[in-house]
């Protein structure tokens, strides 16, 4: 019982990066927009973080200086994308390779550099003494608790509230959107920047708080994970939290199993989240092909006011 419980609990802490890279990125095609940059800004917010906190002692000043990096990075593509009208799937793969080239280089000094800066495990009362249940759920540290807060926050924000209406009808049609007075590109700013935001402080968190180290390409490949997590959530983003837990809990299986000394080799464990990931989409993509199943009818769509009929 013991290793499942310890494997389901580095699943919610391996979770949380992809469930904030994944709601920037739910959030950015709802209004739209294709980001295949989310991998490049969460090396960029990686390596930020951690070179703010090592040298400031602060996960606050860490988070906010990996906020910044995911942000900047973001506003590029949406510059690129939404004014000058790039085509977003090459844009955003741009900003992946640069990204990791840009983590390389900032990091080439940080990488046999310890960081002080931490985050304790706050244990929420009562609940936290559930057998089983409260050491994996409420056991843990603030990051997680604000990233479920958030999600859900998103959430009502989105399916509640005017500004989500907002997002959801630049997202399914910005010509309908634009004539009722709702500035298109204005949402898909905000939208691609706080997608980039998020980004960012997801490579925070797996620098700062979980690996407390930097080395070349940290994220190894989540970013990707993230974008697949958003299809599996059909842009729904309370579907996001079991998912990335889900996917957290496969990533945790394979450190779980090596530190049991299961004979199989490493490598195939390494290769597990990404060979479920791959299963996961074949088969979701399978089951919805032909449906309305959330994916906004306008995305990856550029937007231009003349051009509207």
């Amino acid at each position: 019982m013991s290793f499942w419980i310890d494997a389901l609990t580095v699943g919610v802490v391996l979770g949380t990066p992809l469930a904030l890279a994944a709601l920037g990125e739910l959030i950015a095609e709802r209004a739209g927009v294709i980001n295949l940059g989310v991998e490049g800004m969460m090396l960029v917010g990686a390596v930020a973080g951690f070179a703010v906190g090592v040298n400031s002692g602060s996960v606050a000043l860490a988070f906010l200086a990996a906020a910044a990096a995911g942000g900047a990075l973001a506003l590029v593509h949406a510059l690129m994308t939404i004014t000058l009208r790039v085509n977003q799937i090459v844009m955003g793969l741009t900003l992946t390779i640069l990204g990791t080239g840009l983590s390389s280089f900032i990091g080439a000094n940080y990488g046999d550099r310890p960081i002080t800066a931490e985050i304790g495990r706050i244990d929420i009362p009562l609940l936290s003494k559930i057998p089983g249940v409260g050491e994996i759920f409420f056991q843990q540290d603030i990051v997680v608790y604000a990233t479920i807060v958030l999600v859900i926050a998103v959430s009502l924000v989105i399916n509640r509230t005017r500004p989500g209406l907002w997002l959801r009808a630049v997202g399914e049609s910005p010509a309908a959107a634009d004539a009722a007075g709702v500035g298109v590109a204005v949402v898909r700013y905000v939208a691609v920047t706080l997608g980039g935001v998020l980004a960012g402080v997801g490579g925070a968190y797996l620098s700062v708080v979980y690996v407390r180290s930097w080395s070349d390409q940290l994220t190894a490949g989540r970013g990707w994970i993230a974008l697949a997590l958003v299809i599996f959530a059909s842009w729904r983003p309370l579907l996001l939290l079991p998912g990335a837990l889900l996917f957290g809990f496969i990533d945790a299986l394979n450190f779980q199993l090596q530190a049991e000394g299961v004979s199989i080799s490493s490598q195939v464990l390494s290769m597990m989240p990404y060979v479920f990931t791959l299963v996961v989409l074949t088969v979701v993509w399978t089951r919805q092909r032909g449906r309305n199943w959330g994916m906004p009818q306008a995305l990856g769509e550029p937007y231009e006011r003349e051009a509207r009929s």
